[in-house]
């Protein structure tokens, strides 16, 4: 955990970030080694596990959906797993995001930045709705 004398700075927010990306960073199995068999993203012995998009996220920004207290529970996002999803988050930030790993009560994959697609995890309580294609 994060020393809050030496870190004044470092919110909760963050600092759930850095644990989640923490765990989902050394958990990914080497190249051509593969993960235990039947977690989605971690396939078995001899495949690959999931990579990132070839191909940029579509050319827009959707129009946002209308958000309801269920939008982003772990089965509503499910259905997004592979896909291209714009998500907005509840500081008016939005994004493209290709989800590949989907728990209780956070998602990781892969975010556009514009140029490229880098690995990224987010808490789902900071999502306010989101839209997949």
């Amino acid at each position: 955990m994060f020393n809050q004398e030496v870190y004044p700075a470092v919110n909760v927010n963050q600092q759930a970030e850095r644990q989640f990306l923490n765990f989902l960073i050394p958990s990914l199995p080497a190249p051509g080694l593969g993960g235990p068999p039947g977690i989605p993203g971690f396939p078995g012995p001899g495949l690959q596990p999931s990579q990132a998009p070839t191909a940029p996220p579509p050319p827009f920004i959707p129009q946002q959906a209308v958000a309801s207290p269920f939008a982003i529970d772990p089965g509503a996002i499910s259905l997004c797993m592979f896909r291209n999803t714009f998500i907005w988050l509840s500081n008016g930030q939005g994004f493209w995001f290709y989800p590949i790993i989907i728990g209780p009560r956070s998602v990781a994959g892969f975010r556009w930045n514009g140029r490229f697609w880098v690995i990224f995890g987010i808490d789902t309580r900071r999502i306010v709705s989101f839209t997949c294609f």
